[in-house]
């Protein structure tokens, strides 16, 4: 039990990394916790829990650094929030697998798009709200929530996608924006998973711990680095994302 113990605090630090940089750390953080003996859906709970405490590690990060526009996401918070409630309701009676080929589709033109797109997020170009952008930011939270309450892989990545074309944030704001978003989807998933018995403490208590020290250090990168950093690590997590769902279907 120590070796699986130490082994998912490892993995979680470094997906808390990445996640905080660009998304995409369930894809390590998940396996881990299946390679340690936990069931699958106790598996997705633990991980949501330990997640959760990642995120809003990532987003106090990026508040401190003034990364996030909460003029912005007083109008966002509350659509990610009821769009999440919906989405985990939801899947108790939908089955998320009629999701995998569009979400797949989706993964590999996000990240073949920001591969070709060189000034795809290298300035802040933001102009201020408007009518337009506050709709389509309103409809882009909304529809993220019920995904990540509903299914989740991915949403790291629509997430910044999403902020950088309709707001035309750079990576590092869209990053410091989408991880606070995230983070209200994640706990609202991780109450319907805690209230059902599906989070492993024993587990998650000090995964939690290995993930905050990684998204601390990952939001300073991330900072720190900028663009530079986070453009090339978003399109790499898209991308294996896509192929870890294509395995997924052709199995």
């Amino acid at each position: 039990m120590l070796f699986n113990i130490v082994l998912v605090c490892i993995a979680g630090f470094i997906a808390a990394v990445v996640d905080a940089i660009a998304g995409g750390g369930g894809i390590i953080s998940v396996p881990a916790f299946l390679i340690a003996g936990i069931p699958p859906h106790m598996t997705l709970g633990t991980n949501k829990f330990c997640a959760t405490c990642g995120s809003l590690t990532s987003s106090i990060n990026f508040f401190e650094y003034k990364k996030t526009n909460f003029s912005l996401l007083k109008y966002l918070i509350p659509f990610t929030f009821i769009g999440a409630i919906l989405g985990a309701n939801t899947v108790m009676k939908l089955d998320p697998k009629y999701l995998n080929g569009i979400v797949l589709a989706l993964l590999i033109f996000v990240g073949i798009y920001s591969l070709l797109s060189r000034d795809l997020g290298k300035e802040d170009n933001f102009q201020g709200l408007n009518k337009k952008n506050l709709t389509l930011g309103i409809i882009l939270s909304f529809s993220l929530g019920f995904y990540d309450g509903f299914f989740g892989p991915g949403v790291g990545s629509f997430l910044l996608f999403g902020l950088i074309g309709i707001f035309k944030f750079d990576f590092t704001k869209a990053s410091g924006n989408g991880k606070i978003l995230n983070f209200v989807s994640n706990i609202t998933s991780l109450v319907l998973f805690a209230v059902n018995g599906q989070v492993n403490y024993l587990y998650g208590i000090p995964a939690a711990l290995s993930m905050i020290i990684g998204a601390r250090f990952g939001s300073k990168l991330a900072i720190k680095k900028g663009s530079k950093l986070i453009k090339p690590i978003f399109i790499t997590m898209s991308l294996l994302m896509a192929v870890k769902m294509l395995y997924k279907i052709t199995i």
